[in-house]
């Protein structure tokens, strides 16, 4: 750790805030900018789906707001949640994007590696010191001042280079990955509809249409179809209902994180005692967990026996509804899911509306067929998606090791990627 120094963030990085955008010229255009808020950020990633945008034309004028490639955001209002700290680096290949007010923005000067900070920020310490002094109540902050003050050990240039270097192979195993469960998922999704919404199931044209729907077919409601679920809580006063527990017991924080087609398990855990002495119920492996509370119609498949809070309904496959149809028939009707929900502190769908949805049920060899065609893909995303969660172990393993300077990297030979030598 020769040449290490302990120093003040903002002695090596600009970090400024985005311009308040009035909500009332927010666009839809897909045209438009995208705006870059608390609210679509995650961890480690951006939510572009759901950015607000504004009008193209304004661009040129707003240039002190533009977002670079690799710059550093992290959102300055309620900037921790139990998922983890809100934040992202913006890549090459992110839409064009303006910073929004309460949104920080960071970028390394010529001494600090702009990788070196990314991965900087996405530690456990920089995390960690964020959720601590963030202040108020209902709406925790933090302010740019707060961000410049974190102490960090700051290693000589080349040495910060080569720990980015190390911690980027694993970032771009795990964004190829990504890329490719991207494409399974929409080969699987366009499947679904072309055989379920646009009803261009193989025989379709030799199919008789009978009261509306295809001969075999049948539209029952959800409670003659398959069976469901709700969850509860354990009390959070009885140590032995939580500690050391092993049954995964899921928050719609677990799924909402994430927002993967399968989930391996929950950030909390519950013991055999603490099942027993509360609402909450066991259910088996590949099920479809639904949340039906606040945040309406995320959904995964549990890999393992599970429980879930109050805020889900949990489905369980059959052979009239099977697994994979009945996971993008969820999916696709969250909308409709979000229509029926109410109340007057957060919305919920309530199990007494599910249960009387309809659903539309193929015949059994068109859904034999249909399972027959997705089961390899979703076996695919699965073993992808629990490589990735590997790799995030191992990486976020070495990231604390590398930025303590417990690893000692000063006469090894690493190979920069192209991205490093491009991009700074």
């Amino acid at each position: 750790m020769k040449h290490w120094k302990s120093v003040e963030l903002g002695n090596h990085c600009e970090v400024f805030s985005g311009f308040p955008f009035e909500s009332l010229k927010f666009t839809s255009d897909s045209e438009d900018i995208h705006l870059v808020k608390g609210e679509n950020l995650h961890q480690g990633y951006i939510d572009w789906e759901k950015a607000k945008r504004w009008n193209l034309a304004e661009w040129g004028e707003l240039s002190k707001y533009q977002l670079r490639t690799n710059d550093i955001v992290v959102a300055m209002d309620r900037p921790w949640i139990e998922a983890g700290l809100k934040w992202s680096s913006i890549s090459r290949n992110d839409p064009k994007a303006l910073l929004v007010q309460r949104v920080a923005c960071l970028r390394a000067k010529s001494n600090l590696s702009q990788f070196f900070l990314k991965h900087t920020i996405a530690s456990y310490l920089f995390s960690n010191y964020l959720r601590l002094i963030a202040t108020g109540i209902n709406v925790p902050h933090i302010s740019l001042k707060q961000i410049q003050k974190f102490n960090l050990l700051l290693p000589p240039l080349p040495i910060q280079r080569k720990i980015a270097a190390v911690l980027l192979a694993y970032d771009d195993l795990i964004e190829n990955n990504n890329r490719r469960i991207a494409i399974l998922e929409k080969m699987a999704e366009e499947l679904y509809r072309e055989w379920f919404v646009r009803l261009r199931f193989p025989g379709h044209e030799k199919t008789k249409i009978i009261k509306g729907l295809p001969e075999g077919w049948e539209l029952p409601i959800v409670d003659k179809t398959f069976d469901f679920l709700g969850g509860g809580t354990p009390s959070t006063s009885i140590a032995n209902y939580w500690q050391e527990g092993t049954i995964d017991w899921y928050s719609p924080t677990d799924l909402t994180a994430s927002e993967a087609i399968f989930s391996f398990g929950s950030k909390q855990k519950i013991t055999d005692e603490g099942l027993k002495r509360s609402s909450a119920r066991l259910f088996p492996a590949y099920s479809i967990m639904l949340t039906s509370r606040a945040t309406i119609g995320q959904i995964s498949i549990n890999t393992t026996p599970a429980t879930t809070n109050q805020g889900f309904i949990t489905c369980i496959p059959n052979k009239k509804a099977s697994l994979y149809y009945l996971f993008y028939w969820l999916k696709l009707n969250k909308d409709y899911f979000v229509q029926l929900s109410n109340g007057a502190t957060f919305l919920e769908l309530t199990k007494g509306r599910f249960k009387k949805i309809n659903i539309l049920i193929p015949a059994h060899f068109i859904l034999k067929q249909f399972e027959s065609k997705i089961q390899p893909i979703f076996s695919a995303i699965e073993k992808l998606l629990l490589t990735n969660d590997k790799l995030k172990l191992s990486r976020d393993k070495l990231l604390s090791r590398l930025m303590s300077g417990k690893i000692d990297l000063d006469n090894l030979d690493i190979q920069f990627p192209a991205s490093m030598q491009e991009d700074e």
